[in-house]
């Protein structure tokens, strides 16, 4: 029974691990692709290519540029699509503005 137990114990040793490292490469994937996502709405609202953001910037192109629009309704990213909704958009760019400074 002893010897069983162990090798009970052992065999779910072994899949605790073999789980924990798909889920840290489930996460590095995700991250990967949020951030090459983040990286590309960036890159279509920062129009005069000055390296920063500012709030009007941000809620204009997601108010107006079809550009933006479109990539941030297909990215399949929920973290950004919420981009899309000015009552969440104003409420995080808010918290995020931590200077008040736009």
């Amino acid at each position: 029974i002893e010897s069983a137990l162990a090798n009970k114990l052992e065999a779910r040793a072994a899949a605790r691990i073999v789980q924990a490292k798909a889920a840290q490469k489930e996460i590095a994937e995700f991250t990967e692709e949020f951030l090459s996502a983040a990286a590309r709405v960036f890159g279509l609202i920062d129009k005069d290519g000055g390296g920063s953001l500012s709030k009007d910037e941000i809620v204009k192109a997601c108010r107006d540029d079809k550009e933006v629009i479109a990539f941030l309704s297909t990215c399949g990213e929920e973290n950004l699509q919420f981009l899309l909704h000015p009552p969440r958009l104003d409420k995080a760019l808010d918290a995020l503005d931590t200077d008040k400074s736009g």
